[in-house]
C-alpha cells in the first residue's frame, strides 16, 4: 500500500454570513406574498419591476425567480413573461405525503423525550391559537399553526426535520389560506388538542394517528376549494 499524503490546497477563508443575502430575501418575501395570495395564481411579475419596488438590483430577483420555480411557485417563459403558477393538487399531496411520515416519527419521538415545560410550550401555543381563532385572524393562527409543528420537530430532537417539511409544505399553505375560516381554525385547534393530549400521555400510537388523521385533512378542502376558486388551479380534466 502507497504512503498516504495530506492533500495540500490553497483554499481561501471563508466568512460565514451573518445575515441572509438579498437574493434570500427578495426569495422569502415573494414565497410569502405567494402563500398568503397576496400574489394568486396567473399573476403577472417582473425581474425589473420588482428590482424597482424593492430598490434592489435584478441579480437578487433573477436568483430569486428561480428558486421559485424550482419550487413550482413561478413559471418563467423567456418570451411570454413570468406568472405566479397555479395551485397543483399533485403537488399538494406530495406535500401531504412527505409531512405526514416526517411528522409521525417526531411526534412518535416527543412521546419519548418530552417534560412538563415541552408540553406547558405547547400548550401556551395552543391557547395563542384558540385566541386568534376567537379574532377570526387568519394570518396569526396560521403563524400559530407552523409554530406548533415546527416545535415538536425541535423539542423532540429533530429540529432538522423541519428543514425538510419546509419547503415542500409551503404548497399546502396556499390551500391552507384559502380555507382558514372561523369554523376551519377552530377545527385545527381542536385536533391540535389531541395531537398534544396523546404526547403528554405518552402513547406514541396515539399521537401518531392524531397527527396522520390532522394533515389527512387537506384531501377533503381540495375539492372544495377547487370549486371556489376553479380558476387557480391546474385543470386536470383532459
Amino acid at each position: 500500500m502507497g504512503t498516504q499524503r495530506e492533500a495540500s490546497l490553497d483554499l481561501p477563508t471563508l466568512t460565514p454570513p451573518t445575515r441572509p443575502s438579498v437574493a434570500d430575501q427578495v426569495f422569502r418575501l415573494l414565497q410569502q406574498r405567494i402563500l398568503t395570495l397576496e400574489l394568486p395564481p396567473m399573476t403577472k411579475m417582473s425581474e425589473s419591476d420588482i428590482s424597482k419596488r424593492l430598490g434592489v438590483s435584478r441579480q437578487p430577483v433573477r436568483e430569486a425567480f428561480k428558486r421559485l420555480e424550482r419550487l413550482g411557485f413561478l413559471v418563467i417563459r423567456p418570451q411570454s413573461g413570468t406568472i405566479v403558477s397555479l395551485i397543483s393538487e399533485e403537488a399538494i399531496l406530495r406535500a401531504r405525503f412527505i409531512r405526514t411520515a416526517l411528522e409521525t416519527q417526531t411526534t412518535r419521538a416527543a412521546c419519548e423525550v418530552f417534560d412538563s415545560d415541552d408540553i406547558a410550550a405547547l400548550q401556551d401555543l395552543i391557547d395563542q391559537q384558540a385566541t386568534a381563532a376567537d379574532d377570526n385572524n387568519a394570518q396569526l393562527f396560521h403563524k400559530l399553526d407552523e409554530d406548533f409543528h415546527r416545535a415538536i420537530c425541535a423539542r423532540s430532537g429533530h429540529d432538522y426535520v423541519w428543514d425538510l417539511i419546509h419547503d415542500h409544505k409551503a404548497h399546502m399553505d396556499r390551500v391552507r389560506m384559502l380555507s382558514l375560516s372561523s369554523r376551519s381554525q377552530k377545527l385545527a385547534l381542536q385536533e391540535h388538542v389531541a395531537i398534544l393530549a396523546a404526547i403528554a400521555s405518552g402513547d406514541s400510537e396515539a399521537a401518531a394517528a392524531e397527527m396522520t388523521r390532522h394533515l389527512s385533512r387537506i384531501e377533503t378542502l381540495i375539492e372544495q376549494i377547487k370549486t371556489q376558486n376553479h380558476d387557480w388551479f391546474v385543470d386536470t380534466s383532459a
